[in-house]
C-alpha cells in the first residue's frame, strides 16, 4: 500500500487544522507524528482514515482518491482518542461483534489478538468494570485483530503501565514486519524513537520537520 497526501488543508469552523500537508506513505513502515497538543496530529489521522474530508487536495489509496473512488481506506484498524465499547458486555463479546461487521475472521482469532495485548480472552468481566489500562489494551487488539493493511493508533500507550507500553512497542514491531503501514502519535519522544521508522513534526497543522530513525533508535 502506499498512501498520497497531496496539498491537504482543512478548515473546521474557520480554524486551519491541516495546511498544505504533503507526504507518500509505504507499507512496513512505522510513521510517527508529534507536535504539541492542538497542533493537528489527530486531525491528519482523521483525514487519512476518511473520517472527515478534506477542505482542499486530495488523499490517495494506491492512486484511488479517498471520499471520490473509495469512501474509507480499503484494509484500516485505528484507535484514535479513547477507546469506547459496549459496557455489559466482555471485552472478547464486544471485539467478536466488531469482527462480525466484515466476517473476515474467525473467534479464535479474536482471542488471539486479545491475548496479545495481555488481555484474558475467557475473562466474563464486563467492559464498564475494566481499568484504564485495561480498555487501552482492547482498544489496541480491535485495532489490529483483523491484519489490516493500515494501522492508526493514536497515543497507543496511554494509561499504560510499563509492561503494557513494552508490549505495545513489541505488538507496533510485528505490525511492521507483517507488512503494515502503521501511523503513530505518542507523547513520550524515547518510546516513538523507538518503534518508528520516519517522525514528522507537526506545527500549527504544518509539518515542520521529518527525521528518519536508524535501528537503534537514533536519527540519521
Amino acid at each position: 500500500m502506499t498512501i498520497t497526501v497531496k496539498n491537504v488543508v482543512k478548515k473546521i469552523r474557520g480554524n486551519l487544522v491541516a495546511d498544505q500537508v504533503n507526504l507518500t506513505l509505504h507499507s512496513g513502515t512505522v510513521y510517527g507524528l508529534c507536535g504539541y497538543n492542538g497542533c493537528g496530529k489527530t486531525m491528519l489521522m482523521r483525514l487519512i482514515a476518511g473520517l472527515i474530508v478534506p477542505t482542499e487536495g486530495e488523499i490517495q489509496f494506491d492512486g484511488k482518491v479517498l471520499g471520490k473512488d473509495i469512501s474509507f481506506p480499503p484494509s484500516m484498524g485505528i484507535l484514535i482518542e479513547s477507546p469506547a465499547f459496549l459496557g455489559g458486555m466482555s471485552g472478547f463479546e464486544n471485539l467478536k461483534l466488531l469482527a462480525s461487521i466484515q466476517g473476515k475472521i474467525t473467534d479464535e482469532t479474536v482471542r488471539k489478538a486479545i491475548a496479545r495485548v495481555g488481555l484474558d480472552p475467557k475473562d466474563k468481566k464486563k467492559y464498564r468494570k475494566y481499568s484504564l489500562g485495561m480498555k487501552q489494551r482492547l482498544g489496541i487488539a480491535a485495532a489490529i485483530m483483523e491484519s489490516p493493511e493500515l494501522v492508526i493508533l493514536d497515543e497507543p500507550t496511554n494509561a499504560l503501565d510499563s509492561d503494557g507500553v513494552a508490549l505495545t512497542k513489541k505488538l507496533i514491531a510485528e505490525e511492521r514486519e507483517r507488512g503494515a503501514l502503521v501511523i503513530m502519535t505518542c507523547h513520550d519522544h524515547v518510546t516513538l524513537e523507538g518503534v518508528c521508522d520516519t517522525i514528522y513534526t507537526i506545527e500549527h497543522g504544518r509539518i515542520t520537520d521529518e527525521k528518519h530513525m536508524d535501528a537503534e533508535g537514533t536519527a540519521e
